[in-house]
């Protein structure tokens, strides 16, 4: 079995099928395949040779088959005194070519050097001199048998045997020394004349060997074809070489480890681990894999012991990364390893669920086998930089993408992963290591840390993974990764810290004095001299003058005190502080308004917003002073707490601090008078806002004091029981990074999330996304970009000193380096060539900005990150020590940002800032970074975390180049950046160009780099890695001071919401205006005015200032993450989001930069959960109704935003206790006297009775009805034509707590009075019907009851309880001030939900019996809304009838109830005066009144109608003239629901206006016959057509038109008078002697009208007649019956019938002319 004995391995099978496969893949018809490695990383290094086509010198090692153990071996041990140390002879003599390479060495005539390997020292190359008759020549033949050789080292010489020899020069072997295993290299002199290695020793004779082509083949599709190629094409080589158990025998000399990656001449080997050696007695192990080191197996079992000073020896913390098995334990010297489980999720595909498998469109058969995600790993670091770190997104997307892509993988045993994992390792250039045990992690761990420790100190050539994987039958594949590699084990021990822990790492280091080395090297500058006493020579030099600070040159000195003296000219337009809102603002403050009516309208009663009457606030921030000072000045500046009504105007500008809180010690007390106010004020709605929200989410059990800070103070805060509880709080929380609040345990719905949306303007947001996008904008030198000299420097001293974070190293260097630029252009410009030019370019646009013609001393700032609170102090104190030295003490300032601080800032530059505004108050000091506008400064901003301050336009440059590897989450990371996030012009962000991949070979692309000595060298080159150039901004085309112009010229401060400019609005402010009316500046509709800006120009007529971007400086390491699509590694959107939350699976969707707002959150609800120690861990299952998320980018403008909402709340909720009512003055005479009563009881009947009659119509509503006829008819009425305006007026008033509501209203208070119970059904009503003779309509008349179980007590019964006999009525006597004696009625019609039918607070909760009066078929429709309230329902007959025949029925039904109440209690004794005799009929449109008043009728002036029959018959009736009554004005239902006039049988396509002329119609004509009721017709012809009816009676005031028992309304438009007369006995009428009328109107007059009647009036000659009856029978015999043939004149054509259909019953008149 097996290939030939003839060297040449048979492959050609092999490679048939591995080529088959992988066209396959290529070929194959779902689509071409999608290469996994190509698109995620930059291009591999060059590998040190070229494989194709070589001819490899190669060996075999010995004869003895690789099955077969190796011999045991005992070295003797060394003479007493004799040196042992490995690398040096017994007699103390060094022997490794690294140290005798240019020594003289004497070589005897017939002698050669060469090189032999020890394999305790594998990384070096031991010297020899050996007799050339024991050496094979260059045919590989002709070896002498045994050994002749001489030391180098002490010169002994005649060893003849090679035992003696390895013995001597301290080999140390664990098996039988033969020279053909150790020597290995000839030694040769290169072109300097050092030693160096040569060509192989042949010891088996040469031969060539051409790389096997399905080898060749292998490599060059494995940098290039996706996983399914591979998995496909290493499928079948496992297939074909099922057969073997590993890799070819050793008689297969094509196999060899230096095939695929040969090692140069030059190189200095990787130091191999120790062989397996067995013990007799013990079972042989596998065969070991040739090119695959062998551990020696750990003696003391799962136990590894850390070698002491393994940091020290090594130069690096290892950092052992959890695969997939059992690691040991670790005892000894644990502190010099970490242990990470970065990547352990990865492998833990086979947890996934069910549900997340579907999600993620997998199966669990295609899940990975361990074998193919070791294969897997493997691939992923042999393709990383090596400026790139692991990281798990990275590692769990390419894992998801082999899933889809190639279910299960390919087959692969455990032993055929060894040499497989070769194959993988075979292409990362000697940075991939493989090592593989036969029994545990443990083996390979403890001999990989043993090498590492005892190899030579500050090893230059280790691999940068080791890759340990144990493959055995019984327990598995199993496997671990050990990082050497010193920038990414420094970075991922450095990322497992919290921002909290390695803060506490940086103090501890500055404190224990760990730095002092660091300290002690940047005493002296770049060139060698000592720092300090070159700063106190200039100073001294100097002689007491300094740099001017402006108007001159850096060169210009003047004396001290004059340059204080300087002032620069005022520029208050530069400082014009105003507040406005733009419409992005409104229309987020619109989308939360609209969330929280979605609250209030979800039918839950969480929030009840028709009980509030006034809005309150409370804003939560972070502990930072200036943030505090911020958020109030922009409360005090928009007005709000005036516009809420919450302080008085004159003082509230002093108040506004007390609406902002700190969350700090001090949180607690304020909080508990916020929720006492809370308490107190049910009726204020209050709104508790948690801006920042992202920054602390720490659970309050968990919480603590961390790096100085309260940790868990929101979580007490926001989450505590009296906040939640309480149903008159909202709380909304702020955030720009709300990742953290969007967990599975959120508290907040999704649905109550508002995400910003940008409007499109002249200025524009640039933001985090627009950063990663300006890097294809093809500029020379981007506004996002990294310092590629500084990093190199950084690298440099981070292997100097592995014992110190990297951020000491970063702020040391970071503090040299703008010392140095400070120097270099002042004092030392020799220095200039060692300072980077990005920060050479910003210290010197600092400096030189001021004194530029036109700038009148504004420059820019420089903002300087550092986190560090200590680093930051120390970098303040240092600048601003170098710059008093230097001189330019008032050139700029040097201010530390820190939250637990004001600012603090010289007072020179305070007077600078007041001569800017021309701000007289000496007192004045400036509180937030945006009263800094203009001054140039240098800003450290130290801290945990950004915590949402703005700054000011004059912000120019951030540089976060200490934002490392350490802010490994989006949230960290994104925050850094958005410091930098602000508007700018349009007009200066270009279209992007082309993509701009930066390569690692552009990174290396400088004309010197860092040198191996103890200096740190600048390189040459200036480019940034990011430009793709090599020269300096100069050689670019683009000098420092022409980026200062051209990117960011000083430009306003106007104090608008988080950097918000002023936007052109155009006309686009024209529809917002009106609702931002109360702002302190509304929103300019002026294009030309809200588009200027001021700028640097003294002049008056100043140019308008573009807003640019601010340049952003990073890390490589932060770079490489925000540079979007065109870096290396993911985006930073893919990382975990906080580093409080979790991953809630190890493989999800990828997430990309167009998954934004909702989508987003989606997101991480389904794929991210809170740890332990977030305050949503224990959250409840349901989130919080009353609680909101605005989520915004950073510097967008959230915080106008959220005022805005405040402001907009409070309108609307005004609003909600506002209603239109009718708001007209009563028709008053000028001089008119009114009787008032001087009794002092109230009401006096007989007082009453003495009053007159007063028949005006007063009621504003009655401007367009007919006036009744009087003696005392008002001027108004008699002279003045009809001026109604078309509309009857309203005015908005404010409803005070004793209003009628509508079906929208809930509250706690009236909840059961409107609303059915919990276990009400609304089968629970019954229906009782009612009948009852009306003397009226002569007939008997059915109603229906719908009475609640709740409302049965109000009625009488039979006995039986199914037959309602009557309604309850109070007595007279009855003196309950809690109830109302009165029914109250109220007659409505499709206001179901618009009527004011709750009377609840109306009625002050008193007792009452309230019945709505209802159509037959809108019966359910009020059932529904108004489950508690009585129903009375009319008969069909009604359902086209106006309200005034409900009223009519409504009395009726009253007048025969009360007398069943009679006859029913008067037989128990009670008189039946005594029975209380009242009703009240009510509008369903009152809201607020003093007393119940009757309402409108019958269409239209019905009470008009039954107030004159009423005071006619000699009753009692009063009006109350000072009666407050307001009615809302409710557009739809009641009398504003009138018919639509239209036929019944035809349908119109185009329909016209129907004239009131064809309402009425000749009996039995043809005419169209229109669908509305006969009443409804007769009424609006009589009130458009009465003018041709009683052509006499046009605006004759002095002979009106008789009307006999009724009050029908004659065209108001002419004002025809009408004058009542009641036909009934013994009724009081107006004296109609000598008044001539000019017609007479009969409506369905009675048996009371007689002719005798008739004839006691007169009539003009030519007066006319109308007589209105039922039918047309009735029509004759009233003529026939009242002898008005005898005086009228009557015409066939002259009768007439209203035009109604047939199914209703028509209304005949007919018409005559008087004789």
């Amino acid at each position: 079995m097996g290939n030939s004995y003839a060297g040449q391995l048979k492959s050609a099978r092999f490679e048939e099928a591995l080529h088959n496969s992988i066209e396959a893949s290529l070929r194959s018809s779902s689509g071409d395949p999608q290469p996994i490695f190509t698109q995620l990383y930059l291009e591999p290094e060059t590998y040190p040779g070229n494989m194709e086509g070589k001819k490899l010198t190669l060996e075999d090692e010995d004869d003895s088959d690789t099955s077969s153990p190796p011999l045991p071996y005992l070295q003797a041990p060394a003479p007493d005194g004799c040196c042992t140390l490995d690398g040096f002879c017994q007699a103390g003599k060094d022997l490794r070519l690294v140290s005798i390479a240019t020594e003289p060495i004497e070589v005897p005539a017939g002698f050669e050097l060469v090189g032999a390997k020890s394999p305790t020292v594998p990384e070096h190359i031991l010297v020899c001199a050996v007799d050339r008759r024991f050496l094979p020549d260059e045919n590989g033949k002709n070896a002498l048998l045994g050994f002749s050789g001489n030391c180098v080292g002490c010169g002994e010489k005649g060893f003849r045997y090679f035992t003696e020899f390895s013995n001597h020069i301290n080999l140390k072997l664990s098996t039988q020394p033969k020279k053909q295993k150790h020597l290995k290299y000839y030694l040769v002199k290169n072109s300097q004349g050092a030693l160096c290695k040569g060509p192989l020793i042949c010891w088996k004779g040469k031969y060539t060997l051409q790389t096997p082509d399905f080898l060749k083949m292998y490599v060059k599709y494995i940098k290039l074809l996706s996983y399914t190629a591979f998995c496909e094409g290493l499928m079948s080589f496992v297939l074909l070489s099922a057969m073997n158990s590993g890799p070819p025998k050793k008689r297969h000399r094509s196999w060899h480890p230096s095939l695929l990656v040969p090692v140069p001449p030059t190189a200095v080997p990787v130091p191999a681990i120790r062989p397996i050696v067995c013990s007799p007695g013990v079972a042989s192990p596998q065969p070991p894999v040739i090119g695959v080191i062998q551990p020696q197996p750990v003696t003391i079992g799962e136990t590894v012991i850390v070698p002491d000073n393994l940091l020290n020896s090594a130069g690096v913390r290892p950092v052992i990364l959890i695969g997939h098995g059992t690691l040991p334990y670790f005892y000894g010297n644990v502190g010099d390893i970490v242990v990470s489980p970065l990547l352990v999720s990865c492998y833990k595909s086979s947890q996934l669920s069910d549900k997340t498998l579907e999600a993620l469109g997998l199966n669990s058969s295609r899940l990975l086998s361990v074998e193919t995600m070791i294969l897997l790993t493997l691939q992923y670091f042999a393709r990383l930089g090596s400026e790139q770190i692991p990281l798990r997104e990275e590692l769990e997307q390419i894992v998801l993408k082999a899933m889809l892509c190639c279910p299960g993988g390919p087959a692969i045993s455990p032993l055929q992963l060894p040499w497989l994992a070769r194959l993988e390792a075979s292409v990362s250039g000697g940075s991939v290591q493989v090592v593989v045990t036969n029994n545990s992690l443990g083996e390979g761990i403890s001999e990989s840390l043993r090498s590492l420790a005892e190899g030579p100190p500050q090893q230059q050539c280790l691999p940068t993974y080791v890759v340990i994987i144990c493959a055995s039958k019984m327990s598995g594949s199993e496997f671990c990764v050990i990082v050497l590699g010193k920038y990414q084990a420094r970075a991922l021990a450095e990322g497992m810290l919290t921002t909290n822990e390695f803060l506490k790492e940086i103090s501890y280091e500055l404190i224990t004095g760990k730095v002092s080395i660091l300290t002690s090297h940047f005493r002296t500058t770049s060139l060698g001299d000592n720092l300090d006493k070159q700063l106190v020579r200039y100073q001294r030099r100097r002689k007491g003058q300094v740099i001017q600070p402006f108007q001159g040159d850096v060169t210009d000195n003047i004396h001290s005190q004059e340059a204080a003296s300087m002032s620069p000219p005022s520029d208050s337009d530069l400082f014009t502080k105003g507040f406005q809102i733009y419409p992005a603002q409104l229309n987020v403050a619109r989308s939360l308004l609209s969330q929280v009516c979605s609250i209030a309208d979800s039918g839950t009663q969480n929030l009840d917003l028709g009980r509030f009457c006034k809005v309150d606030f409370l804003v939560l921030v972070p502990p930072s002073h200036i943030l505090v000072h911020q958020t109030a000045q922009r409360i005090r500046q928009s007005g709000v707490l005036v516009d809420l009504g919450n302080e008085d105007p004159s003082t509230a500008h002093l108040k506004s601090d007390k609406y902002v809180v700190r969350l700090d010690g001090d949180v607690h007390a304020k909080m508990e008078a916020f929720m006492k106010k809370v308490k107190q004020n049910p009726y204020t709605l209050f709104v508790l806002i948690h801006d920042n929200s992202h920054v602390d989410l720490t659970s309050a059990l968990s919480g603590s004091v961390c790096h100085g800070e309260l940790q868990g103070l929101a979580d007490r805060v926001v989450n505590c029981q009296e906040v939640l509880d309480a149903m008159n709080l909202l709380v909304l929380q702020v955030s720009c990074f709300p990742y953290t609040l969007q967990t599975r345990q959120s508290r907040i719905s999704i649905h109550n999330e508002v995400h910003w949306e940008q409007f499109p303007d002249e200025l524009v947001y640039f933001g985090l996304r627009d950063y990663s996008r300006s890097l294809q904008w093809g500029m020379a030198s981007p506004i996002l970009r990294y310092d590629d000299a500084f990093e190199k420097m950084v690298h440099t001293l981070l292997e100097r000193h592995p014992h110190l974070h990297s951020m000491v190293i970063r702020s040391y260097l970071l503090i040299q380096q703008y010392t140095e630029a400070m120097m270099a252009l002042t004092s030392s410009p020799s220095l200039r060539d060692h300072i980077t030019p990005e920060t050479l370019a910003m210290v010197e646009d600092l400096i030189n900005a001021p004194s530029r013609e036109g700038s009148q001393g504004h420059g820019h700032m420089l903002l300087v990150r550092i986190p560090s609170l200590q680093l930051a102090m120390l970098a303040r104190e240092r600048l601003e020590d170098v710059r008093d030295k230097l001189g330019l003490q008032l050139c700029f300032a040097v201010l530390l940002g820190s939250p637990a601080s004001e600012l603090n800032l010289h007072r020179n530059f305070i007077s600078r800032l007041r001569a800017w505004q021309g701000c007289e108050n000496e007192d004045w000091v400036p509180h937030t970074y945006e009263d800094l506008e203009g001054l140039p400064c240098i800003v450290i901003l130290t801290g945990k975390d950004p915590l949402g301050e703005t700054f000011p336009k004059s912000l120019k440059y951030c540089d976060l180049r200490l934002i490392d590897s350490s802010y490994l989450t989006r949230t960290a990371l994104e925050q850094e950046v958005g410091l930098a996030c602000t508007y700018v012009s349009r007009v200066v962000v270009p279209k992007p160009k082309k993509a701009m991949a930066p390569r690692e070979s552009d990174v290396e692309k400088v004309a010197t780099s860092l040198n191996d000595g103890d200096e740190l060298e600048r390189p040459q080159s200036n480019g940034s890695a990011a430009t793709r150039t090599s020269g300096s901004l100069a050689d670019n085309g683009v000098s420092s001071s022409d980026v200062a112009d051209s990117f960011q010229k000083p430009s306003t401060s106007t104090s608008q919401p988080e950097g918000m400019v002023t936007i052109d609005m155009g006309t686009s402010t024209l529809g917002i205006k009106e609702e931002c009316d109360s702002l302190g500046t509304p929103l300019s509709s002026d294009p030309s005015k809200a588009s200027k800006r001021p700028s640097q120009s003294t002049q008056s007529d100043r140019e308008p200032t573009r807003a640019s971007p601010r340049t952003v400086i990073l890390s490589r390491a932060a770079y490489n993450l925000l540079s979007g699509d065109s870096g290396s590694q993911l985006s930073s959107s893919s990382l975990l989001p906080h580093a409080d939350v979790a991953w809630s699976s190890p493989l999800r969707p990828i997430i990309t930069h167009t998954l934004q707002g909702t989508e987003q959150s989606m997101y991480y609800r389904q794929w991210t959960i809170a740890r332990q120690h977030h305050a949503d861990y224990e959250a409840p299952s349901v989130p919080h109704p009353r609680r909101l998320l605005l989520s915004g980018p950073p510097q967008v403008g959230k915080t106008g935003a959220y005022l805005q909402f405040l402001r907009i709340l409070f309108r609307m909720l005004i609003r909600l206790l506002e209603v239109d009512v009718y708001d007209e003055d009563e028709v008053e005479e000028e001089n008119s006297e009114v009787t008032t009563l001087v009794s002092t009881q109230w009401p006096d009947i007989e007082e009453v009775r003495k009053l007159p009659f007063d028949p005006n119509l007063r009621d504003p509503k009655f401007r367009k009805a007919s006036p009744v006829y009087s003696d005392k008819m008002l001027k108004s009425f008699k002279d003045k034509e009809n001026q109604t305006p078309a509309t009857r007026v309203t005015k908005s008033i404010r409803q005070s707590r004793f209003a009628a509501h509508n079906a929208f209203h809930h509250c706690d208070q009236c909840h059961h009075y409107c609303e059915a119970g919990a276990a009400t059904q609304l089968s629970e009503c019954t229906f009782h019907a009612f009948t009852f003779c009306s003397s009226m309509l002569g007939e008997e008349v059915q109603l229906q009851f719908v009475i609640p179980k709740s409302k049965e007590q109000h009625f009488v019964f039979s006995h039986q309880g199914s037959h309602l006999e009557s309604m309850r009525l109070p007595l007279v006597s009855t003196k309950d001030p809690d109830l109302l004696r009165s029914p109250i009625f109220t007659p409505t019609t499709g206001r179901q939900e618009h009527g004011l039918l709750n009377i609840f607070h109306a009625t002050e909760g008193a007792a009452h019996l309230h019945i709505l009066v209802v159509k037959q078929f809108e019966m359910p429709h009020y059932r529904k809304y108004w489950p508690n309230h009585i129903l009375l329902v009319l008969p069909a007959m009604f359902n086209n009838a106006g309200v005034g025949a409900t009223r009519f029925l409504i009395k009726e039904l009253s007048y025969h109830n009360l007398e069943l109440e009679r006859n029913r209690l008067e037989e128990q004794g009670v008189k039946r005066q005594d029975i209380w005799p009242f009703i009240v009929m009510m509008d369903d449109s009152c809201v607020q009144w003093n007393a119940h008043q009757s309402a409108e009728g019958r269409y239209g002036c019905e009470e008009v109608d039954f107030n004159l029959r009423v005071n006619s018959s000699g009753l009692l009736l009063c009006r109350f003239n000072n009666f407050f009554l307001m009615k809302k004005h409710i557009p739809v239902g009641g009398r504003n629901k009138e018919f639509l006039v239209k036929p019944k049988l035809m349908e119109i396509e185009n329909p016209t206006l129907i004239s009131p002329l064809q309402y009425v119609c000749a009996p039995d004509s043809e005419q169209t016959l229109f669908d509305a009721p006969a009443q409804f017709l007769l009424e609006r012809f009589l009130q458009s057509c009465s003018h041709r009816l009683f052509p006499k009676a046009v605006r004759n005031r002095d002979n009106p038109v008789l009307s006999i028992d009724s009050y029908l309304n004659l065209s108001p438009e002419v004002r025809i008078s009408v004058c009542y007369i009641n036909s009934r006995p013994h009724s009081t009428n107006l004296n109609h002697q000598g008044l001539v009328f000019s017609g007479l109107l009969l409506y369905l007059c009675d048996s009371f009208v007689v002719s005798g009647l008739l004839k006691k009036f007169d009539f003009l000659k030519g007066a006319t007649l109308c007589v209105i009856c039922q039918d047309r029978s009735s029509l004759r015999q009233t003529i026939a019956r009242l002898e008005l043939e005898d005086e009228w004149q009557f015409r066939l054509r002259d009768e007439f019938q209203t035009a109604n259909c047939n199914e209703d019953r028509s209304l005949y008149f007919l018409t005559g002319r008087h004789v």
